[in-house]
């Protein structure tokens, strides 16, 4: 059977954690796939998520004000760790007070982020969705100036890149699949 483009690019698609280019990651490409990202299945078009962009130029002093919030040991680490890609997207998503709306909006949310790397990846751009401690402290909500009601959902690491990382197998859909 045929493989469709698709198809293909889903299995193609890969995390871009590190070896990015210089090459910069302009707000302006990741607008522009960000609208049709955006047209990922979301419960009663709630449309939970927002978007904070961190381009090159402001990343080293983004960097630093999030790696202070970490213990006086681990700054250094985390300041070179979050400069290390082009740009960063943080993604926050609204959240509610009623689990079923919550756990819609998140689930939204991942489609959309799923939606934009794929979009990344036709594109030669690299993504990776970050999902380290910093999304859960309050300091950092403070920095990126997050309302009360909103969740980071991640850091999206973004950055142009040479080497493709190797393949890495799925477990079989036999070995996950059952019939009621």
């Amino acid at each position: 059977m045929e493989q469709s483009y698709l198809t293909k690019v889903i299995k193609e698609r890969r995390a871009i954690k590190k070896g990015y280019t210089d090459k910069e990651v302009k707000e302006e490409t990741v607008r522009e796939l960000l609208e049709p990202a955006i047209w990922a299945p979301t419960h009663g078009i709630r449309q939970p998520w927002r978007f904070i962009f961190v381009g090159q130029d402001r990343l080293p002093d983004f960097a630093k004000k999030v790696a202070s919030t970490y213990p006086e040991g681990r700054r250094e680490n985390r300041e070179n760790y979050l400069n290390e890609p082009n740009a960063i997207l943080v993604v926050l998503m609204e959240e509610s007070e009623i689990p079923k709306q919550w756990e819609e909006n998140y689930g939204a949310t991942a489609a959309m982020i799923q939606n934009f790397w794929l979009l990344a990846w036709e594109k030669d751009l690299g993504v990776v969705w970050k999902t380290n401690p910093h999304i859960y402290d309050q300091k950092v909500k403070e920095i990126i100036q997050a309302g009360e009601n909103e969740k980071i959902v991640g850091f999206i690491h973004l950055g142009y890149f040479d080497e493709v990382p190797a393949k890495k197998d799925r477990i079989s859909v036999q070995d996950k699949f059952t019939v009621y």
